[in-house]
């Protein structure tokens, strides 16, 4: 299967919170989206792995998209190192995007960080034909592809995105899958122990993050982005 944008992400839920909107956005225009989890989440403090397992795949259904895949990376401890490249490049490949989003350049969970650079120098290998990979126990050799495009999105941090997406109308679709992951984030009758992410003020922070970067180009609602590299325009009447 052939995705038009791939999304990663170190977690379960950074895909979501990050954009979740811009993915529901093009899949409602037709794009195909897929999400491909580096861990389980296994070390996060309320919750387990099984129970993550399934929130994701709920999320997922309620944006929408293609499909999801999970690498398995040991959550807090993978690292930017061939082995863990490769896997990478094999879901490059396998899915061949026109454009890759991933975690955050820079973050307060140093996953977030490791999965934007390991992410991002694979992208890169992956078009070199010197690389040999084969993916899902098949006996054919898979062609090199590298992505278009390669964008972060923002997560803890108040990064200043290099460029907006317009995303009014689709954040209630955004909060919905947001809110599949019931063991993560605020609920008033949950027993387990408080984390960050875990509190009211995060999850309102979602929605008015939303409308601040909204108010920057004069809608409703927009989630941000970096870039690494220069974007190229066809015309400047492309620059909305």
């Amino acid at each position: 299967m052939k995705l038009d944008i791939l999304v990663f992400g170190a977690h379960p839920d950074d895909a979501e919170l990050g954009a979740g909107a811009t993915m529901a956005k093009e899949i409602a225009n037709g794009k195909k989206v897929g999400i491909v989890d580096l861990t389980r989440g296994e070390l996060g403090t309320r919750g387990t792995a099984e129970i993550r397992d399934a929130e994701a795949a709920k999320a997922a259904q309620i944006l929408g998209v293609s499909v999801r895949e999970n690498l398995e990376f040991a959550d807090g401890f993978f690292v930017n190192d061939k082995p863990h490249q490769l896997e990478i490049i094999r879901m490059v490949r396998k899915y061949q995007p026109e454009i890759v989003l991933c975690n955050a350049i820079d973050d307060r969970h140093i996953d977030h960080g490791k999965g934007a650079k390991l992410v991002s120098d694979a992208c890169f290998l992956s078009g070199l034909v010197k690389i040999d990979t084969k993916v899902d126990g098949g006996e054919d050799w898979q062609e090199p592809w590298r992505p278009k495009l390669v964008y972060h999105y923002i997560q803890w941090k108040n990064l200043n995105p290099d460029f907006v997406v317009d995303v009014s109308g689709y954040m209630e679709k955004k909060k919905e899958a947001i809110l599949a992951y019931g063991s993560q984030f605020f609920d008033p009758n949950s027993e387990e122990p408080q984390t960050p992410i875990s509190s009211k003020n995060f999850l309102d922070s979602v929605e008015y993050r939303a409308r601040d970067l909204a108010r920057l180009i004069g809608t409703e609602h927009a989630e941000g982005f970096n870039v690494e590299r220069f974007v190229a325009v066809d015309r400047l009447t492309d620059l909305v």
